[in-house]
């Protein structure tokens, strides 16, 4: 008898292909994510689950669930949606995909940080607006790259591969992670830094590449933004709520930093009429970091194949709680 397995958004074919070999598989459809209790309602019964960062996965989910439930495998690498002591009272390994993502979303982080130092997204209305009527000396300056230091907030595998950009750049490039489990960026010469306060007051860019957690919510706010060196230009691909967004717009409006480039926002998706929307120094993409072909498909795989491995009794590298595989289901 074929694994009832569910899978909470279309993904790449690449991934859906290897499910439908060896499952039954469910697909939700809809252009929008299942609410809660349409997601809850298509998992009751499935031996496993392919999830996004949409989807809630709490208590109530494993309850709807039941027993039959062995594998969540996160479409993603950030798991703040996954409340983690739910799955293991659930003894449900959690799975996601930190690997295929890293290079496409550090070279999206680069290219909101050269876009939003450069003022791009200026020079594109000034274009489309009609507003272009010369050539001038004194016509949208920008910031230079070269020369210039980034803070890197987070040194894990985005955060390194985007350190190893920046210095081919000829950025000088300074980090703060207090994890344990920070990973060296390779041979590019990057600096510790002690201290979040002294990585703000040295860096003209700063990049947020940090998981979500009570410690880091809210990590850029009214009090570290008033650290930043004048000038600044902040950049953040984690989670929107790593910066307080209405301190954001205070800064931006006032010219405190920069300029701001954001792939994540809070809320999610930023309603069309919001004050960062219409600022002119604040370049917003609607979540796009791992947003390449081969990227995702590499993604869908690599979701595809952790559920089986679960399902198969095999433990999957990319486990997020592997004490669970030892625990009676």
């Amino acid at each position: 008898m074929s694994h009832r397995v569910f899978v909470s958004r279309l993904i790449p074919e690449a991934g859906l292909e290897i499910l439908r070999a060896r499952t039954d598989l469910d697909v939700w459809s809809g252009e929008m994510p299942p609410s809660p209790t349409e997601l809850r309602d298509r998992v009751k019964g499935c031996d496993g689950a392919i999830c996004l960062l949409s989807d809630t996965i709490d208590a109530a989910f494993f309850k709807a669930a039941g027993p039959a439930l062995k594998v969540v495998s996160l479409f993603a690498a950030g798991y703040n949606n996954v409340d983690m002591n739910a799955a293991r009272e659930a003894r449900v390994i959690i799975t996601n995909t930190p690997d295929q993502l890293t290079e496409a979303t550090a070279e999206l982080a680069f290219t909101l940080m050269a876009a939003a130092a450069r003022r791009v997204k200026e020079g594109i209305d000034n274009v489309r607006d009609g507003q272009w009527r010369t050539w001038g000396p004194l016509i949208l300056r920008g910031r230079d790259l070269r020369g210039s230091t980034l803070g890197i907030i987070g040194m894990g595998r985005i955060g390194a591969a985007l350190a190893r950009r920046a210095v081919a750049f000829g950025m000088q490039v300074v980090f703060f992670d207090p994890s344990p489990f920070m990973i060296p960026p390779g041979d590019a010469p990057v600096t510790r830094v002690a201290t979040l306060d002294e990585l703000l007051g040295r860096s003209d860019f700063v990049s947020l590449h940090c998981p979500l957690t009570p410690q880091t919510r809210h990590i850029i706010r009214k009090e570290t933004i008033a650290l930043m060196k004048p000038g600044c230009v902040l950049v953040n691909t984690a989670r929107g709520p790593c910066i307080d967004t209405d301190a954001l717009v205070d800064a931006l409006k006032k010219d405190r930093i920069f300029a701001a480039g954001l792939d994540v926002t809070d809320p999610e998706p930023l309603p069309a009429d919001h004050p960062l929307v219409s600022l002119p120094n604040c370049l917003i993409l609607p979540h796009v970091g791992s947003a390449t072909f081969s990227t995702r498909d590499a993604m869908a795989v690599g979701a595809a194949r952790n559920l089986l491995d679960v399902l198969d009794n095999r433990l999957p590298a990319d486990t997020l709680n592997p004490d669970v595989f030892s625990l009676p289901h």
